[in-house]
């Protein structure tokens, strides 16, 4: 069958992996690679020879059953067997489905207040909170870019970085336009109001992937403002980097030194224009076919907070938890949602193959 020889094809190339890497002939970049590569295989081996002893198992069992005195027993395993084959063939299909190159990068994150002034510049404020505790939970660690404060301690925007192994991965389906109802802090009357907030989740760019020309892009330095200490009011320590041909601007004044602001507006530029040119090319491969799971629109309404129900909606997979405290919290009810969408994706990618 062409999936046992696909799937000894992975067994094969594992070991020819294991291989170069036990050799001490692979460089430093070659061997980061490989290590990659083998870190995703592994992943697949176990299901691979489960797969493979289900199959043998029906062989023997098969063979069995032409002895009279063992049959019945060969006839029960080969139907528990049949029964259990279809559930491994699934979740190698789950398994083998393309990965995206971006899925292990680390990711940077944009939270900016939208309609409903004040009370949604409290709520980017909830979702910073949220998915900062969900990084700590997880060992990511969390690096601020630049952050825009409001009086009551809420967002106009926030960006900031998350590293870890798989953050974009998990993170992704957060992108789009989060609404929350609620009685806001600032109501007098006690009425439900409903505001908006958008997130914009991109995975980090490594120097590979894309290339930044010095002609291409112009930086100015300024005085930082806000928060982070008198330093910030007598050093021109804030950076601005234009780039031409798209037109992005990114800020940075969140580190102590102008060096080290440059270096970080240049990582979030970078992983802009990567995350435009994977948009572009996924654009074109999927023009007949878009996903709404994993389209990473920014204008589209994903999902919902509901306060006096505390509820939370995401409406393209239609998931209701009634765990807003604990999602918010950056607990296991964000985990929950963000495995159905990852499954749901799955599936969707499943079913366009077919």
């Amino acid at each position: 069958m062409v999936i046992d020889q696909k799937l000894l094809d992975i067994k094969q190339r594992a070991d020819d992996i294991q291989r170069q890497m036990n050799s001490g002939d692979v460089s430093g970049a070659e061997l980061t690679r490989l290590s990659k590569e083998y870190s995703h295989l592994a992943e697949i081996l176990p299901l691979v020879d489960e797969y493979f002893q289900v199959k043998q198992g029906i062989a023997d069992a098969t063979e069995m059953q032409h002895d009279t005195e063992l049959r019945d027993i060969a006839t029960e395993q080969l139907e528990n067997l049949k029964h259990v084959l279809p559930d491994i063939e699934k979740r190698l299909q789950i398994a083998l489905l393309p990965r995206d190159d971006a899925d292990d990068n680390s990711a940077i994150m944009e939270i900016r207040a939208g309609v409903g002034g004040e009370e949604s510049a409290l709520f980017a404020g909830d979702l910073f909170n949220q998915y900062k505790s969900y990084a700590m939970r997880h060992g990511w660690k969390i690096e601020m870019v630049e952050e825009n404060a409001t009086s009551l301690h809420g967002y106009k925007e926030v960006v900031f970085r998350i590293e870890g192994d798989g953050v974009y991965a998990r993170m992704k389906f957060e992108s789009g336009i989060h609404r929350v109802q609620r009685v806001p802090e600032t109501e007098a009357g006690g009425r439900i109001h409903t505001s908006a907030v958008s997130v914009a989740v991109m995975p980090e760019a490594q120097d590979i992937d894309i290339d930044i020309e010095e002609k291409d892009i112009r930086i100015d330095v300024f005085r930082a403002s806000g928060a982070g200490g008198q330093h910030v009011n007598k050093t021109d320590s804030a950076v601005r980097i234009t780039h031409f041909p798209t037109g992005i601007v990114v800020t940075c004044q969140n580190e102590r030194s102008q060096i080290q602001n440059k270096a970080t507006a240049m990582a979030v530029l970078r992983s802009k224009l990567y995350e435009k040119e994977r948009m572009e090319q996924d654009a074109a491969r999927t023009s007949s076919r878009r996903s709404m799971v994993g389209s990473g629109d920014r204008s589209e309404k994903i999902r919902t907070y509901n306060f006096p129900e505390q509820r939370v909606t995401d409406h393209r997979i239609k998931l209701t938890l009634y765990k807003l405290d604990d999602i918010l919290a950056g607990g296991e009810g964000l985990d929950e949602m963000i495995d159905a969408l990852i499954a749901a994706d799955q599936l969707e990618r499943l079913a366009a193959m077919e």
